[in-house]
């Protein structure tokens, strides 16, 4: 009865009332004190129901705008902004994506990465790493630097692929297209990679990554044109290289 849930509803109020306040005052008051605040947002930029790929998007705002309207606090308290992207590319759903593999490789992709959504458990979609989409990110969201994750999953591989620009209709495009039907039906532009074959997972110093990894990595920051300053290598926290 609706009598009943109300009360049962009003008693989990009274259980969080002291627990809810104003927290656009709360982040304030600590960093006008100079306390360190780190805000973590979820999903990605290509969810962002005004940067990503509408209609295939949430409902909210994943870049890192999101954390200034969600909070409450200005742009210029924020003072570094991290990314966060996988060594290779994937997607949950329905949705374009250029670089998915329908094959061997987005299989192993897969089962090396552990490939299934957090709340969903649904299969994620696997395909190479894309420059543009990651550039893309990098611009909305006013990227200092990148960590990347995952790189291990492509120890496997003798060759990798990333996509470095699209095709369609003759054109050739080197940026992320606003126009959602070249992002749709574009094909990748691929150059490719020497892999290293070699298993990187107690690897904790960059400069003891095998050279091919350590390429791969320069690379990327090439084309996104954002500095990789720290790089997971497995699931665990002691796996992570933190660049000088």
């Amino acid at each position: 009865r609706a009598k009943d849930i109300i009360e049962e509803y009003l008693g989990y109020a009274q259980e969080l009332k002291a627990r809810i306040s104003d927290t656009s005052l709360l982040v304030n008051k600590a960093l006008d004190e100079g306390k360190k605040v780190f805000f973590e947002g979820a999903q990605g930029t290509l969810l962002d129901l005004d940067h990503g790929t509408y209609p295939y998007v949430t409902s909210s705002s994943p870049v890192a705008g999101g954390a200034c309207a969600g909070v409450g606090v200005g742009p210029m308290r924020i003072d570094r902004v991290i990314g966060v992207t996988k060594a290779y590319t994937t997607r949950v759903g329905e949705g374009p994506f250029p670089t998915e593999q329908k094959n061997d490789v987005g299989k192993t992709l897969a089962e090396r990465g552990k490939e299934l959504g957090t709340t969903t458990g649904r299969k994620r979609r696997c395909g190479w790493f894309d420059a543009l989409v990651v550039k893309h990110s990098a611009r909305v969201n006013s990227l200092s630097d990148i960590f990347l994750t995952k790189l291990d999953v492509l120890s496997t591989f003798e060759k990798i692929k990333v996509a470095v620009a699209y095709k369609f209709e003759g054109r050739v495009y080197d940026n992320f297209p606003s126009n959602q039907t070249v992002f749709n039906k574009a094909k990748p532009v691929h150059e490719e990679i020497e892999g290293w074959k070699s298993d990187i997972s107690e690897v904790t110093d960059f400069n003891k990554l095998p050279k091919a990894a350590q390429n791969y990595v320069k690379y990327l920051e090439e084309k996104v044109e954002v500095p990789i300053r720290t790089i997971s290598v497995g699931p665990s926290r002691k796996q992570t290289i933190i660049r000088s």
